[in-house]
């Protein structure tokens, strides 16, 4: 992999994620303003009134940071872009999945460096054989486009692929039948396929703010 600057943002995600809580507060120094004004004037009424907005987005960003889908670009307005919408919607639906996830990702074998998505690389070909990285790097760009989507298709492959649930348990959790659940599982799934093309392709440039 190519050196980067050690100020560049790709330097600081990757350092991020070998621990270095300095890296960390500096992204979030750098960034927090921008994606707190943004996320604010995108949250409904009631979600602003129920607490410090900068508190919520600061923690969220501190989480997603940390634990959340592993991607780097240095062009900063994509990079703000992509956190602010993953922020958002940890706020919008308050499903703590980072937290719970944490657990399971830390009793994992630490992931390599290049586990990290370089959203600035080309895409690597088809043809390579797979190996480990190769698997770990498809699951950052699963959970990078699952952060993506609009909240009840997050809920229900969440509810579904992440938790293990039956339709009917699904539909429980989120007050539909298990019928209705089932349904919006199966429509969840191709827009997560064309969530994944666009990044990988390059194409969600085109919906940044």
């Amino acid at each position: 992999m190519t050196d980067r600057p050690s100020g560049s943002i790709t330097q600081k995600v990757l350092s991020v994620h070998r621990g270095d809580e300095r890296a960390l507060h500096e992204l979030v120094a750098a960034h927090l303003p921008w994606i707190e004004a943004h996320v604010r004037q995108r949250l409904s009424p009631a979600a602003r009134r129920d607490g410090d907005t900068q508190d919520f987005v600061q923690q969220a960003l501190l989480d997603v940071l940390r634990d959340g889908p592993r991607f780097a670009i240095e062009d900063e307005r994509a990079f703000r872009a992509l956190l602010a919408r993953i922020v958002e919607n940890t706020l919008v639906d308050r499903v703590r999945w980072l937290h719970r996830e944490r657990r399971d990702v830390r009793r994992e074998r630490a992931l390599p460096s290049d586990s990290v998505l370089l959203l600035d690389a080309p895409l690597r070909a088809v043809t390579e054989p797979p190996s480990r990285a190769a698997a770990d790097e498809q699951r950052e760009w699963l959970r990078l486009a699952l952060e993506l989507l609009e909240p009840e298709d997050r809920q229900a492959i969440r509810g579904r692929d992440w938790d293990g649930l039956a339709f009917a348990e699904l539909g429980e959790r989120v007050g539909i039948a298990e019928e209705a659940a089932r349904k919006r599982y199966q429509r969840a799934l191709p827009k997560l396929a064309k969530k994944l093309d666009q990044l990988r392709t390059g194409r969600w440039r085109d919906d940044a703010p």
